[in-house]
């Protein structure tokens, strides 16, 4: 018999850590070029607002660098920290909100890689995020940000799945627009995860809400913090050769900003 839950993914971390920590070679990559080509500081600390599991952190860690973050999800940042001090690093994941936060070092980047920052209700929050970033982050330091933009001409993707496993452990995933308010800012995603162990099949239906952005709305965003510069555009295709110009087709993007 299937155990059906519904509740948050962010409240079962094993999994979560499973289904968005296939691509962490590819992240890591891009990121150490990205510090290696755009910054205009050493990058030794870094900082991820929104971190989770700390899927990245760990590897980062593990690569010498000096990592901390926040989430506001308990379940997450115990996974986070459990997994740090398993491995010997410091526990410096913190609960806190990425809209309301202040470090006692300054960071040389930061990075918010898979759309969380999207979370963020209110076009408020999203200025106030991007101040604490600019405010906690050394002098030619970047913060690297991935966003789904929702292109206003042209497709744009409704739905994707896809199959993690680690181990006798299988999650399929299946996630979908189930809603898009442009007027109201709002995009509601639906989630199926199907859980297989060889013993056991659990599902778990959860619901997300995303604040909705258009290049040229993230543009006007970003306009409100001049202190962060943009100093490239790549896709989620983490490749450096690849630069992109944003504009009415766009959707997935990665912006590089820059501390002035």
């Amino acid at each position: 018999m299937t155990e059906v839950i519904e509740g948050s993914l962010y409240d079962f971390p094993k999994y979560y850590d499973l289904l968005f920590g296939f691509d962490w070679k590819a992240e890591c990559k891009f990121l150490q070029e990205c510090f290696d080509t755009y910054a205009k500081c050493k990058v030794k600390r870094l900082f991820e607002p929104a971190c989770g599991t700390g899927r990245l952190l760990i590897k980062l860690a593990e690569r010498s660098f000096e990592v901390a973050g926040n989430d506001i999800n308990p379940h997450a940042i115990k996974y986070c920290n459990d997994r740090l001090h398993r491995y010997g690093f410091s526990q410096s994941a913190v609960i806190g909100d990425m809209s309301d936060f202040t470090v006692k070092k300054k960071f040389h980047a930061a990075f918010n890689m898979i759309n969380s920052f999207r979370h963020l209700e209110t076009e408020k929050q999203a200025t106030q995020h991007f101040q604490c970033i600019a405010d906690g982050l050394a002098k030619g330091g970047l913060y690297i940000l991935g966003v789904h933009l929702i292109p206003t001409v042209g497709p744009r993707m409704g739905n994707e799945s896809w199959v993690a496993r680690r181990g006798n452990l299988q999650v399929n995933s299946h996630m979908w627009c189930k809603e898009l308010d442009m007027k109201g800012r709002n995009e509601k995603l639906g989630m199926t995860l199907d859980i297989y162990t060889p013993t056991n099949h659990r599902q778990i239906l959860d619901e997300m809400n995303y604040r909705t952005y258009t290049a040229k709305q993230m543009q006007t965003l970003l306009a409100r913090v001049p202190e962060l510069e943009i100093a490239a555009v790549h896709d989620f295709e983490y490749e450096m050769e690849t630069l992109i110009e944003i504009d009415e087709t766009s959707e997935d993007v990665v912006y590089v900003l820059r501390k002035r």
